[in-house]
């Protein structure tokens, strides 16, 4: 896992601004926050409000990260981004499990924006801490997470960027 630096760091963000046209806002009739690509899917995370134990949410994390992982393949790279914060590139098989660090993040939105963008920014998730939204995009990713997710939030509130 590496901290990206000042430049990479600009460089990444700036494409995202551009091909999300991110617009950071608490104002509701502001989102969603991004450009939710043609083949994305959003779900609302409040069926995890009532989950004392964490294990909707754990389950969530666990099966996000697993086809991130796996869409990336045994090579391919992360990043981690953090609006307004550290951000990184790392490979999904170096982190999590037994003697490895954590994944940097959560694909839950803990406070800000969180988000995983694959090198060539074709899948990710994106997490939205005020709309209280995980929107995953890109065809393999929703192939792999979407029935999973589907049963620990309910049905997507919009797809492709449509209610």
């Amino acid at each position: 896992m590496t901290e990206l630096p000042e430049a990479e760091y600009r460089r990444v963000w700036d494409r995202f601004d551009e091909e999300f046209a991110f617009r950071p806002s608490t104002n509701p009739f502001q989102w969603p926050a991004i450009k939710e690509p043609a083949t994305s899917a959003t779900w609302s995370l409040a069926a995890l409000d009532d989950d004392p134990d964490c294990q909707g949410l754990d389950r969530l994390v666990a099966v996000v990260q697993e086809a991130l992982a796996s869409c990336v393949g045994p090579e391919g790279t992360l990043f981690a981004l953090d609006w307004q914060h550290t951000s990184y590139r790392f490979s999904p098989q170096d982190v999590g499990g037994p003697g490895r660090p954590d994944w940097p993040l959560s694909p839950y939105p803990d406070g800000d924006y969180y988000i995983y963008l694959s090198d060539d920014f074709r899948l990710g998730s994106f997490g939205h801490p005020w709309e209280h939204t995980l929107c995953l995009f890109g065809g393999e990713l929703l192939a792999g997470a979407s029935p999973e997710v589907d049963k620990v939030l309910g049905p997507p509130i919009r797809r492709s960027g449509q209610v």
